[in-house]
This record gives C-alpha cells, structure tokens and sequence, in this order.
C-alpha cells in the first residue's frame, strides 16, 4: 500500500514536458489535440476547458485538471527593457508601392506587427494585399524583404492574373512570382484558425516574410450568428488574431488583414463606418488603416490608430500595374 502511494506521488511529481504527461491525456488524446493545433503545453494552459473537453473527448473536469497541470509547467520568460528594445531594431519594412502610402504607415509595413487595412467593398483591401504579396519578394533596397508569402483567402478574392500583371510591372518572373505565394482556402472559422496555428513548419520551411489573411473576420461573421454567439466569437478570434501576432514577433514577418464593416446606428454625425471585431481587434493591431474609394482609380486612406504614429490621411492609385502614388 505504501509503495503503491509513493508511485503515485513519484507520477504526480514528475515534470510534465509532453502533452501525454498531462493528467487524462493519454498517446490517442494527445494526438487529437495535437490536429487541432493544441500542440504544446502552453496553448493548452491558455485554452478553454470546454473546447479542450469537445476535442479530446473528455469531461469539462479532467480538462480543467489537464489546464491547471500545463499551467504549473508553464515556463515564462521575462525580458529587460533593453532587450525588448534590441528586438525592435530588429524590425523592417515592405514598401506598399505608393510614397505616400508608405509615408503613412512610417515607412511601410512593419515586421512584428499586424496591419488592419478596413472599408467597404471596393475599397482597394484586397489590392493592397496582392501588391504586398508581390514587393515582399523584392531586394531590401527596392522595399522588399526577399520572402515569400502564406496568403489565406477566406472570401475566395486571391487573383492570379493580378498578381502576374503586379510582378511584371515590376520586372519580376510572374510564374517565379505565383511560385513563391502559398495559398490557402479555409472553408469556416475552426480551419481558418488550424491554418494559422500549423503554419510555423511552412514559415520556417519556405522563408514566409509576409501572412496576409483576407479577410479576418468572413468566416467568423457567418459562422457566429447573433447577440448569443457573440461571446464565443469573440473568444475565437482573439485567439486567432493572437496567434497571428506571436508568429510575427517570433519570425520577424509582417502580417496584413483585411477587415469587414457595418455601419453603426449609434454614430449620428459623420462616417458610420465601423470595423468588425470590436475592442479585440482594435487593441491586437498596431496599425489601422480605413481605406474609402475616391474618383476614379483613387483611394484615400486614413491611419486611425497606432501606438508610434500620429493619425493622417493620403491618397494613392489602384492602376493596371498595381498600388502606386
């Protein structure tokens, strides 16, 4: 009886490294959180205890034990000031293809950060993304990062032909150009989520400099459907818009989203354009940009929010050769 106590209080002890050393999780159990992209102790300790209990087919209790236990074995690192700030130098830039775009976001597209470009349809979100997608693939001292792209294409919006008529704009190999953006179509907002948290195989892989997810919130506003799903919602997507977040700091990439609006009531004077997400969304991004149609082929944008750069507004052209001034 003894020993029998002393083996159980060893087991207790023992550091938990894999998920198989949680507490109810078995090889079989582990796996099946590993395929929804719960695949290291730390996603498990910051997940919900009923969606860790729906996929491993558990009780809402033995998950919560699995959590807590992950939790404990969590390994936090603390960073000084002087080494946050090593990592921000580290930071670079993708030209967007308009001087006055660029002059905009301070430079370009920020490394480390998530650029929200919003607005109604036809707005130019989505050009944007495509020209990014190609300048990212240019030398640094053209505005580029020599990397490659993971675009995820939520709204089936991504264009071939536009992104050849961008590269040889350009003086860039359009089949070289396609080659080097790796495309994927999530079909609801739990797969939009699995493309993002399996991506660092593909990052490492294939040199990614630049996610571009178009759009952000698609999936999510068809798949959460009123005041009652609105929490839930909410709750995915900021576990989405963080993950997002993380490979960029961790990669040194950059990452674009685009992003949906509705007009809201509350607003009785002046633009009642608003971006989805709400307060979420509005604190994940470093940048915002509201992008609204001109005449013609003009676009206006406007930085509505940053923690570096003060707000402004610009005008740029959407041309058959792609973003320019």
């Amino acid at each position: 009886m003894k020993k029998e106590k002393e083996e159980k209080r060893e087991k207790e002890e023992k550091e938990i490294e894999n998920l198989e050393d949680l507490p109810g999780i078995g090889p079989a159990t582990a796996e099946k959180l590993r395929e929804a992209g719960y695949d290291s102790l730390d996603k498990i300790a910051v997940a919900s205890p009923y969606e860790i209990a729906e996929i491993a087919e558990i009780s809402v209790e033995a998950a919560k034990r699995a959590i807590n236990e992950a939790k404990k074995s969590s390994k936090f690192k603390y960073e000084t000031a002087t080494e946050v700030w090593e990592r921000k130098k580290q930071m670079k830039k993708i030209t967007t293809g308009s001087k006055e775009l660029d002059n905009l976001l301070g430079g370009g597209i920020s490394t480390q950060e998530i650029t929200e470009f919003f607005g109604k349809y036809s707005s130019g979100k989505s050009q944007i993304a495509f020209q990014l997608s190609v300048n990212v693939q240019l030398p640094p001292e053209k505005g580029g990062l020599e990397g490659k792209v993971l675009f995820i294409d939520s709204e089936g919006t991504f264009s071939p032909e536009r992104i050849r008529q961008m590269a040889e704009a350009l003086g860039l190999d359009p089949k070289r150009t396609l080659d080097n953006i790796f495309v994927c179509r999530p079909t609801n907002s739990d797969n939009q989520i699995l493309i993002v948290d399996n991506a660092e195989e593909l990052i490492k892989r294939e040199n990614i400099k630049l996610i571009v997810v178009d759009s952000l919130t698609s999936h999510f506003r068809a798949d959460y459907v009123g005041r009652g799903a609105l929490a839930d919602r909410q709750q995915k997507l900021n576990k989405h818009i963080h993950s997002l977040l993380k490979l960029a700091e961790k990669y040194n990439l950059a990452v674009v989203v685009t992003n949906q609006v509705m007009d809201n009531p509350a607003i009785m004077f002046g633009d009642p354009t608003t971006p989805i997400g709400g307060h979420i969304l509005a604190h994940a991004s470093n940048s915002r940009v509201y992008l609204r149609r001109g005449k013609d082929d003009k676009r206006i944008a406007r930085l509505v929010d940053s923690p570096s750069l003060p707000e402004g507004e610009c005008v740029f052209r959407v041309k058959p050769e792609g973003i320019r001034d």
